[in-house]
């Protein structure tokens, strides 16, 4: 069955299809741009009065992309929390709209366990905005609703959606978990565990578990340890972390190093190898992922993966600048590259060895 169309729920592809041109074309005809011709200009904007098509702020001035929405999600029935890692995203936006003179408007959508949204904030009803920045992992069929409240330009940041039909920046979560892992067995870490993701992860979380798994097989290690549990329904927490990594240890005490999913994961992971009885690092490196604020704040302070969060939030509002004045460019995805920071969680095997009594004897050449 046909969609109704109202004033209020036409959208730029109503008027691309009414007029039989593509939506960039349409895009390009109603901001007046160069290189359309008259007829084809003149069928749209003849389509466009006749559907009542009311188009954002961006067709009307002179600047294509004056406001831009920001879009993360929050669980509904749940208190408020800021993301640690999501907030420097948005102060990297928040800079760069400063810089470019762009307003900025930041929204919530509540969604349900299953991840799906439960309300729409006003500003995509109510067409306040010229294009959006979603931030985070959603269900791709959210990033579609959205989609369809509004013909505005999208980037997804630290999100994915099948089919590439959106501009994306994202983590090179791949190499970053690689990274570490080799650091691990370049210390003589052959026992390693991977805590906090699941074969089922958002992509993101999988890549790091891929980048784990081939630097393990990369090395000749066959044996890889996971401490899994459900992402999506109970989150990445310093408390999932204890209980996986607890857990782990106690079934596969031979461990001795953990790659965990972020820095959360890595001290819950932390704090279990404590009250295990054993000792970070003597007994079990541990790295975490993200470099948020807490990874330095601990004892000892986190080796970890560092993400330049920051800096996500600024090109993606430079990608959504571009989406939106040159709407017909190719979809692009912006992989975001990842650096290893050496602190004091990560001891070298032959030092843990040396440290124990008799190891001269061991170390000794016979």
């Amino acid at each position: 069955m046909s969609r109704r169309l109202t004033p209020s729920t036409i959208t730029l592809r109503d008027v691309a299809a009414l007029a039989g041109v593509s939506m960039g074309t349409a895009s390009q005809a109603l901001n007046n741009r160069p290189h359309v011709a008259l007829e084809t200009r003149a069928r749209v904007l003849e389509a466009a009065q006749s559907l009542g098509y009311r188009p954002p702020r961006a067709t009307l001035g002179h600047h294509t992309l004056s406001v831009v929405g920001m879009i993360v999600k929050h669980d509904v029935g749940e208190p408020f929390v800021v993301n640690p890692f999501y907030s420097y995203i948005q102060a990297g936006i928040e800079q760069e709209c400063q810089r470019s003179q762009l307003s900025l408007m930041v929204a919530n959508i509540e969604v349900d366990r299953r991840n799906r949204p439960v309300s729409w904030p006003p500003m995509m009803l109510d067409r306040r905005i010229d294009g959006v920045l979603i931030v985070g992992a959603f269900v791709e069929d959210t990033i579609h609703q959205i989609r369809q409240h509004s013909d505005i330009p999208i980037v997804l940041v630290d999100g994915y959606a099948e089919g590439n039909l959106f501009d994306s920046v994202v983590i090179d979560n791949v190499n970053g978990a690689y990274a570490a892992v080799r650091y691990l067995i370049e210390r003589g870490h052959t026992r390693i565990a991977l805590v906090g993701t699941a074969p089922d992860s958002y992509p993101g979380l999988h890549e790091r578990r891929t980048g784990y798994i081939r630097a393990l097989k990369r090395s000749g290690i066959r044996k890889p340890y996971f401490a899994d549990f459900d992402v999506t329904r109970n989150g990445l927490t310093r408390e999932n972390g204890y209980d996986a990594a607890r857990e782990l240890l106690g079934r596969a005490p031979e461990i001795t190093a953990l790659l965990a999913s972020n820095d959360q994961v890595a001290v819950g992971a932390l704090n279990a190898v404590r009250d295990l009885g054993r000792a970070v690092p003597g007994d079990v490196s541990i790295i975490g992922f993200d470099d948020q604020d807490v990874s330095h704040q601990v004892s000892p302070a986190l080796t970890t993966v560092r993400v330049h969060k920051t800096w996500m939030g600024k090109l993606a509002v430079e990608m959504l600048r571009r989406r939106a004045e040159q709407p017909d460019r190719p979809i692009t995805t912006l992989a975001v590259s990842t650096e290893l920071v050496i602190r004091a969680s990560v001891r070298s095997m032959e030092n843990r060895l040396a440290s124990r009594p008799g190891a001269a004897a061991l170390t000794t050449p016979l």
